[in-house]
């Protein structure tokens, strides 16, 4: 079990894109899904750390060295009637692995969203992913089977909207 002692949690800055890119494509290798990476650091650092980011991004940092990571944005839910906070990436390296810091990322992200309002988390895992199933369970995330996600990108999405692609 890694020790979580010298390790602390802390907002991601501009400073960490290589470290927050290296854990996604490590996060899309060890979900199989590598191929689907196709962001590159300048993408994180112009959509979360421009003018208007697009996210916000949370890095476990041991002496240093990014460890984990949690990207999240926020969402309003008109059912509900309140904002939430979307997880759209959560990540621990396998060196820190056992020492809790996915349960401690999520609870800062929870931490941020409060200070906005928010009310609920939610987040989507590659359905393969059986360990990450089981942790979000066994820290109370109830599997919602009553929804699908749809996803429309590329040209389709511009098609869409009625523009070129």
């Amino acid at each position: 079990m890694a020790d979580a002692r010298n390790i602390i949690i802390r907002p991601a800055n501009r400073a960490d894109v290589d470290a927050m890119h290296a854990m996604v494509v490590a996060l899309g290798t060890a979900t199989g899904a590598e191929h689907k990476v196709k962001s590159t650091p300048l993408d994180l650092l112009r959509h979360g750390f421009g003018a208007e980011p697009a996210f916000e991004a949370l890095i476990a940092d041991r002496d240093g060295e990014a460890v984990g990571l949690c990207i999240y944005g926020y969402v309003f839910s008109t059912w509900r009637g309140d904002p939430g906070v979307y997880v759209i990436d959560l990540f621990v390296d396998d060196s820190a692995r056992g020492a809790g810091l996915g349960e401690r990322l999520l609870r800062e992200a929870a931490r941020a969203g409060i200070k906005r309002n928010a009310s609920h988390l939610r987040l989507s895992v590659d359905r393969q992913n059986e360990g990450a199933q089981r942790f979000y369970e066994r820290i109370g995330m109830v599997y919602r089977k009553d929804e699908h996600i749809y996803q429309i990108s590329g040209d389709d999405f511009a098609a869409l909207a009625g523009e070129p692609g």
